[in-house]
């Protein structure tokens, strides 16, 4: 089976999900997707005079701040217009598809930070209202019963803390933690560029494999916020996913093509040219 995350990248709309799901379509395998949804969220923010705020961790990790009012925006644009297009996109393509949250069923459950440090705006702060949150747990018993209905399934952030609280979770790390539960074949992560970049910059340095044996190898080709791309892909292979493959949302057949290995193939191997 295949775990597929569809980036929320402001380059993958509604032309793209339409050919997803034209692909996905003639796929024979069981496939359950997760998408993101962060340009669409930036856009209903801004319109709601509510422009995103980003903090940087001391280590250099970007992250957007999710106050409360933050997270309503974030549920009316991941789990209702993103989600719900989506679906629309598969049905009409013939996929049978169900879109949900990852707090539906109890499906990703996890702690929610009490108090987060970083910079914004140039300024050292500390927030202690944001719904920052990491997943711990993981339930697929919903996504199996509707895979074994015929349903590919849909899954969005944000997830549900512990006390109940809709949290801010990574959408790369919710994919790698489904599919390591699920034991997946596959697990392909589709965005706005080819594949993993030497150069972010230029599209024609796409680095075609890497070892997940060699993990040093993997970290220092990434950049930004390719580094928790490539952290939860060696994860993945590590803990029994078969590859792992960063493609590029924006071409005909992209998951045909990436299980053709048009992209960035990460799995554990002896030899593995990076050209």
């Amino acid at each position: 089976m295949l775990v597929i995350k569809i980036g929320g990248g402001a380059a993958i709309g509604a032309e793209a999900f339409a050919r997803f799901a034209a692909d996905i379509a003639t796929t024979t395998e069981p496939v359950v997707v997760v998408h993101g949804g962060n340009a669409e969220l930036s856009r209903l923010s801004e319109r709601l005079e509510m422009p995103p705020q980003v903090v940087t961790s001391s280590t250099g990790r970007v992250s957007r701040y999710v106050d409360e009012a933050t997270m309503d925006a974030m549920l009316m644009a991941y789990c209702g217009k993103v989600n719900k297009r989506l679906v629309a996109a598969m049905r009409h393509a013939g996929v049978n598809a169900v879109g949900l949250s990852a707090m539906d069923g109890g499906i990703a459950v996890g702690h929610r930070k009490p108090v987060i440090r970083g910079e914004i705006d140039g300024r050292n702060r500390v927030f202690r209202n944001d719904h920052a949150g990491t997943i711990e747990t993981i339930d697929t018993t919903l996504v199996r019963t509707l895979m074994a209905a015929g349903f590919v399934t849909l899954v969005s952030p944000p997830a549900l803390s512990h006390e109940g609280v809709p949290i801010n979770v990574d959408g790369d790390k919710l994919a790698q933690k489904l599919a390591e539960s699920l034991e997946a074949d596959g697990l392909l992560f589709f965005s706005d560029t080819p594949g993993l970049l030497a150069d972010r910059h230029d599209e024609s340095t796409l680095i075609r494999s890497i070892d997940a044996g060699n993990p040093e190898q993997a970290l220092a080709a990434a950049e930004g916020r390719m580094v928790v791309k490539v952290e939860q892909a060696v994860k993945a292979v590590e803990r029994g996913v078969g590859q792992v493959v960063f493609a590029d949302a924006r071409v005909d057949q992209p998951v045909t093509r990436a299980l053709a290995g048009d992209g960035t193939v990460i799995r554990k191997e002896t030899e593995v040219a990076t050209v």
